[in-house]
């Protein structure tokens, strides 16, 4: 179980030398001894794909983990007044995407404070 007090980054068009830069950042800190900001960040390539896995009801069940807490995937169905299938499958599909965790127990938690999104805009074309 991940401890809170994280941050999970969802970042859109981010290109691969930031996530190389940050890698290369934590190993050179755990080569001196020194411990790493963790980071916990999962890249989409656009904005459609994002919103493809974190929809409105996706991130309703975030919120509905976030203030009651680890819970069984029935009792998060009763809470959202939603079908048991429909939330057992969004629930796979966002512990996938790193968004909720189930524990030793099967239930399943929202382990971040906060998740940030991030898109990228493309590059300016000259004139």
């Amino acid at each position: 179980m991940k401890t809170d007090n994280t941050v999970l980054h969802l970042t859109v068009g981010e290109p691969v030398s930031a996530s190389l830069a940050r890698a290369s950042a934590a190993m050179k800190a755990a080569r001196q001894g020194k411990s790493a900001q963790p980071y916990f960040g999962v890249g989409f390539d656009d904005v459609g794909e994002l919103f493809s896995v974190f929809t409105p009801k996706r991130w309703e069940l975030i919120g509905v983990l976030r203030e009651g807490g680890a819970m069984t995937v029935a009792e998060l169905a009763r809470q959202l007044k939603r079908d048991y299938k429909n939330v057992y499958g969004d629930c796979v599909r966002l512990v996938e995407w790193m968004a909720i965790e189930k524990d030793e127990n099967g239930l399943v938690y929202a382990p971040y404070d906060e998740i940030v999104v991030d898109m990228k805009l493309p590059d300016r074309r000259a004139a």
